[in-house]
C-alpha cells in the first residue's frame, strides 16, 4: 500500500519536473545581456585564444561579410535563416564594443545610449512639438537637423581647423561604389541639385554611351575606364531618382544571371556535352530554356519558412 502511494505521487509529481526543466522565457534585454557576458568572458584572459588575438582591424571583413549574408538570407524568405544571420551581425557590434571597453574608450551601453538618444532627437514629429505630413518633409527634417549636430560637432572642435563645410559631408569612401553614388547623389538632391524628370537622366545616358563609344574608337584605356565610370555613375542617379537601390538591384542581377547560368550548365548535361563544348547558338538556346524554366518555377511561388528556435549566432571560432 505504502509502495503504491508512493509511486503515485512521484507521477503527480512527473509534469511539474518536466515543467520545471523546461527554460525561462527570456526578454531580449536579458539576451542581449548574456550575450554581452559571453563575448566579455571568450575575451577573458582564460577564453578563447582566436577572441584574444582579435582586433578592430582583423574583424573588418567579417563585419561585411555578415552585412551582406544577412542581405542574402532576407532575399531566400527564410526567415530562420534571416533571424540567425541577423544575430551573427549583432555579435560584430558586441564584439567591437568588448574591444572598446576593453581599452577604455566605450562600452555596448554607450553604442545603445547614441542610437537611442540620436533617433528620438530626429524624430521631433514622433517625440516632439514637430509635425511632418509625410516622409518626403521627415527625410527634410533629418538632413536638417543631421547639420545642426554637424555645426554642433564643429563649434566643439571636431571639424579640422579651415576646413570647408560641404553637404556631401559624411559619405564613407569606404562604402562599395554604387552606394557610395548613391548617398553623394541623394545628398546633393535633398541640396536642390536634381533632375526634373527622368528622361533628363535617360539623355545623360545616352550621352555617356556616345562619349565611350568615342573613347573606345581612339583607343585610350583611360577615358575608356573614365567614361564607363561616368556611365555606372550615371545609372546610379537614375536608381537613385527612381527609388531603387543600385547595389540591391545589381546584387539580384547577379544572383539570376548565376541561377540561369547553372541551368545552362545543367540542361547541357542532360544531354551528355560538357557546356564548353556546346556551340553559341544552342548556349542561346539553352539560356532562353533556362529563362522559360524560371519563369514557370515562379508562377507556383515559394511560401516563407517561419522562425523555429533559430541560434543566436555562429559562435566566432567558425570563422578561423
Amino acid at each position: 500500500m505504502g509502495t503504491h502511494k508512493k509511486r503515485s505521487k512521484m507521477s503527480r509529481q512527473r509534469p511539474a519536473a518536466a515543467k520545471a526543466d523546461k527554460p525561462a522565457r527570456l526578454s531580449a534585454g536579458e539576451w542581449f545581456e548574456r550575450l554581452v557576458a559571453l563575448q566579455a568572458r571568450l575575451r577573458a584572459h582564460n577564453g578563447c585564444p582566436w577572441d584574444l588575438e582579435q582586433t578592430h582591424e582583423t574583424l573588418r571583413t567579417y563585419l561585411v561579410e555578415e552585412t551582406y549574408e544577412v542581405l542574402d538570407a532576407l532575399e531566400t524568405g527564410d526567415d530562420a535563416k534571416f533571424a540567425n544571420e541577423m544575430g551573427d551581425l549583432l555579435l560584430q557590434i558586441v564584439f567591437h564594443s568588448q574591444i572598446a571597453a576593453e581599452e577604455g574608450r566605450f562600452t555596448v551601453a554607450d553604442v545603445i545610449r547614441e542610437v537611442h538618444e540620436k533617433m528620438v532627437r530626429r524624430h521631433p514629429h514622433v517625440f516632439g512639438l514637430k509635425r511632418a505630413k509625410d516622409a518626403a518633409e521627415v527625410l527634410r527634417n533629418w538632413e536638417q537637423i543631421k547639420a545642426q549636430e554637424r555645426r554642433s560637432e564643429e563649434k566643439n572642435g571636431a571639424r579640422a581647423a579651415g576646413a570647408q563645410k560641404s553637404l556631401l559631408d559624411g559619405v564613407p569612401r569606404t562604402l562599395p561604389a554604387t552606394l557610395e553614388g548613391l548617398q553623394l547623389t541623394k545628398k546633393a538632391a535633398r541640396g536642390g541639385f536634381d533632375w526634373d524628370s527622368d528622361a533628363g537622366i535617360f539623355e545623360k545616358m545616352r550621352e555617356e554611351c556616345a562619349e565611350l563609344r568615342h573613347a573606345l574608337a581612339k583607343r585610350k584605356s583611360a577615358e575608356v575606364e573614365e567614361e564607363i565610370g561616368d556611365l555606372f555613375f550615371a545609372v546610379v542617379n537614375l536608381a537613385r531618382f527612381l527609388k531603387v537601390d543600385p547595389e540591391i538591384a545589381l546584387r539580384k542581377a547577379n544572383a539570376k544571371f548565376l541561377r540561369r547560368f547553372q541551368e545552362m550548365e545543367r540542361l547541357a548535361a542532360q544531354k551528355g556535352r560538357r557546356f564548353a563544348e556546346v556551340s553559341r547558338a544552342e548556349k542561346e538556346g539553352l539560356w532562353e530554356a533556362a529563362k522559360r524554366g524560371e519563369r514557370e518555377s515562379a508562377k507556383h511561388g515559394h511560401p516563407k519558412r517561419r522562425v523555429g528556435r533559430p541560434d543566436a549566432g555562429r559562435e566566432a571560432a567558425e570563422k578561423r
